[in-house]
């Protein structure tokens, strides 16, 4: 198994299907946890020296933090649209329940400031295409700097790779602070679909690289759905969805930059590729989905 790839299961917590913080990765400041709600169910989370977002991925939630409520209505699926989500402050307790079961992820990260919960609506979440051709992809930027401000080290994002599409490319990365790069430890969550192209499935696979330009690091995994892959330095991309199976991964970003950041370098040998894709059109599949379901 790569020291790095996590597959589904190996970070679970009881029925729970991840539960990542910065002492199991390992690093300093980015964590993840992934849980799943009964119908009827309430749970407290307590975040303690983090903030983080709350997220359905499946299902919707209320979420009590701080003496506020926010209902979030959540998605059928993450390859079904772009779901609205709430963030929660270090140092607080975080009542989670639901009418109905539903899946949540807490991408989290550590922080010195305290900021207050808030709301973030699924129609404020802008819906990106990027690349071209067979590299085309999207990316839901619900929790980046520029989009959403209102966090103190934390960054996420969501991408959706249609079956047969090639993303995180050209290969790039962000472990020192240079002229075009700032440190950023780095979590890849994926999620495959199955034939339906909404429903996970444990059936599908895609393709992850991750490496060191001196060749010490040399990573190139499968994986499934639920795995996790940890980035704490080198190039990393492509993901390739195989054909057949859609890939979506929510990406958890956290680094010690005074200021949020998201900055990279591509592999200079690989770079050369986007001025490829100014004459090339976009695969008519992006958008995949947006707030309002899916657009194809």
């Amino acid at each position: 198994m790569s020291s790095w790839h996590r597959p589904a299961g190996t970070l679970a917590d009881g029925d729970d299907p991840v539960l990542l913080t910065p002492q199991r990765a390992g690093w300093t400041y980015t964590g993840l946890r992934v849980l799943r709600l009964a119908a009827g169910q309430q749970r407290i989370v307590h975040t303690g020296d983090s903030e983080a977002f709350v997220l359905p991925l499946a299902g919707g939630c209320r979420v009590r933090v701080d003496g506020q409520v926010f209902e979030l209505a959540g998605r059928d699926s993450v390859f079904t649209r772009v779901t609205d989500f709430a963030y929660v402050p270090r140092d607080a307790e975080v009542e989670l329940s639901a009418a109905a079961a539903a899946e949540i992820a807490l991408p989290a990260a550590r922080c010195t400031r305290r900021l207050e919960p808030k709301y973030g609506p699924a129609e404020a979440v802008p819906v990106e295409v990027r690349g071209a051709g067979r590299a085309t992809r999207q990316v839901a930027n619900f929790g980046v700097p520029g989009v959403w401000e209102h966090a103190d080290r934390l960054n996420a994002c969501e991408l959706l790779t249609p079956d047969g599409n090639w993303s995180s490319y050209p290969p790039h990365k962000h472990d020192r602070a240079t002229e075009c790069e700032v440190v950023n430890e780095e979590i890849y969550y994926f999620r495959i679909a199955g034939p339906d192209g909404i429903t996970p499935s444990a059936a599908g696979f895609g393709l992850h690289r991750t490496y060191t330009a001196d060749g010490e690091v040399d990573e190139n995994v499968a994986v499934r759905d639920g795995d996790v892959f940890l980035i704490p330095r080198g190039y990393h991309g492509p993901c390739v969805a195989a054909p057949g199976y859609p890939m979506y991964y929510l990406n958890v970003l956290a680094g010690p930059a005074p200021q949020r950041s998201m900055a990279f370098c591509d592999d200079p040998a690989h770079g050369w590729v986007r001025g490829s894709w100014a004459g090339e059109a976009t695969d008519p599949r992006c958008p995949v989905t947006d707030h309002t379901g899916r657009v194809r």
